[in-house]
């Protein structure tokens, strides 16, 4: 994995991690839900740092299989 890849992985999964946590003290100390937007923002992210990590992963079978 390049550099920049891995400073983009790191940056997302900070990113994920911090809105988890303010979630997760949201349940605990105010014994409330999230907001569905919340959620569905990190439902996002994780498609975006899912995305960013299987992109080689597409490309390789593409071009294996791409002169079919």
């Amino acid at each position: 994995m390049s550099a920049t890849k891995r400073e983009e992985v790191i940056s997302h999964l900070r990113y994920i991690r911090l809105e988890l946590r303010e979630m997760h003290q949201m349940l605990i100390k105010d014994d409330l839900l999230p907001d569905p937007s919340e959620a569905k923002e990190v439902h996002a992210q994780l498609d975006a740092l899912l995305d960013l990590l299987s992109e080689k992963k597409v490309k390789k079978i593409q071009t294996q299989y791409g002169n079919f």
